[in-house]
């Protein structure tokens, strides 16, 4: 490759790819020569009207968090060279009130799925023999305890320790296993707050937004594509020493 930090070629896996930071970052591997582009997620129509330009695109629908997709996904993923585990769900709450149920929904997905994706990964790529790279999002909640995260910031932490164990374990493989920590992100997941959609029906997204911004020292959210660029540098041939870190993509929220 005449640039490292692109990715001619390369086959790479998406989780969460229908929307936000996902689906800016299957679009933007797409723009940067990825050859073929695997997406998993819920929502198939979202899959859909992804902009993936002349990457082949392998959509599956369906949970992370269901075994039986990986092992039915497995041989679609040899060959693979990267992988973003960014499928996640929201939640809120004090720890003191969740109830099991929801407490097993945010976890089956953040942390439960998150293994059975980076596990994939991780065996095709040793089984591969090249190499290759993973990137698991994680969250500034999983740094910094703030309060009403409930288990969304739980799952968080535990995916951010996951990739620092996945790294340790893997280098000798030369697999490289790095997780983005972001702060605020202007993306759908906030519409599973209803505090949030209730504010948005008084006041407006874009006012909203503006406003929990002023919570991080410079003032703004992140857009999805700014994460995903941050994102695709750690997977990138442009990081080739970098393993085991959690970026803190946060404005200086955790500061």
């Amino acid at each position: 490759m005449t640039n490292p930090a692109d990715f001619e070629g390369r086959i790479a896996l998406v989780t969460g790819a229908s929307s936000g930071i996902g689906a800016a970052c299957a679009e933007l591997l797409a723009e940067r020569g990825a050859a073929k582009l695997i997406l998993v997620d819920v929502d198939e129509a979202g899959m859909a009207a992804l902009d993936l330009g002349k990457s082949e695109a392998v959509r599956i629908t369906g949970s992370v968090a269901d075994e039986a997709l990986w092992d039915d996904l497995g041989p679609q993923l040899e060959g693979l060279n990267h992988a973003v585990v960014n499928a996640g769900i929201g939640t809120g709450g004090a720890l003191a009130d969740i109830t099991m149920a929801e407490w097993r929904r945010v976890m089956d997905v953040n942390l439960d799925g998150a293994f059975l994706t980076m596990r994939s990964a991780i065996r095709a790529m040793r089984d591969g023999g090249n190499g290759g790279s993973v990137v698991i999002t994680a969250s500034s909640t999983g740094v910094k305890p703030v309060p009403g995260t409930g288990p969304y910031g739980v799952s968080k932490a535990a995916v951010a320790h996951m990739a620092r164990m996945a790294a340790a374990e893997n280098a000798v493989a030369k697999i490289r296993v790095n997780a983005i920590a972001p702060g605020g992100v202007d993306t759908a997941i906030w519409e599973s707050g209803p505090d949030f959609v209730a504010a948005v029906a008084k006041h407006g997204r874009e006012a909203v937004i503006a406003n929990m911004a002023k919570t991080t020292p410079l003032g703004r959210f992140a857009t999805s594509r700014e994460t995903a660029q941050n994102i695709l540098y750690m997977l990138s041939d442009a990081a080739p020493n970098l393993t085991g870190h959690v970026l803190v993509d946060d404005g200086g929220f955790t500061l």
